[in-house]
């Protein structure tokens, strides 16, 4: 795991066992940005031998997730979209790059592009929405 993740992250993301026994990879998460990568496996692949946009969302899920508790207070999803652009196949490196676009009193807005990093094709599109917790 990289040095620039915030410490609530941090935590967060080691009680994560979901998104870590899926191989992800957490590389930053810090001022409501996040960026995660995941290789496909063999496990992954549905029966059209592309990944199986589940776990598409999972990745995205998780990119959100760590960008959204990145300011500080514990933060859950409220909802979120995915448009699939193109499809990921076995052994592809997928990264997973998040942003908060606003937030706005207890509720935030993310996006989410998932990209295969050696040609940039971007596999999906994801859109989040946050709440964050009452103490």
């Amino acid at each position: 795991m990289a040095d620039h993740v915030v410490a609530s992250v941090r935590r967060m993301w080691d009680d994560d066992a979901a998104s870590r026994k899926l191989g992800m990879e957490l590389h930053s998460a810090v001022d409501g940005e996040a960026r995660l990568t995941m290789r496909v496996t063999s496990d992954m692949v549905n029966g059209h031998g592309m990944c199986h946009g589940g776990y598409l969302f999972l990745l995205a899920d998780s990119a959100f997730a760590c960008a959204c508790n990145s300011p500080g207070p514990v933060t859950v999803a409220a909802g979120g979209d995915i448009v699939f652009v193109a499809s990921a196949r076995e052994n592809d490196v997928l990264e997973a790059v998040a942003t908060e676009r606003t937030r706005y009193g207890r509720s935030g807005v993310y996006d989410v592009t998932i990209r295969r990093p050696q040609d940039d094709l971007v596999i999906a599109e994801f859109r989040g929405r946050s709440r964050v917790l009452r103490s």
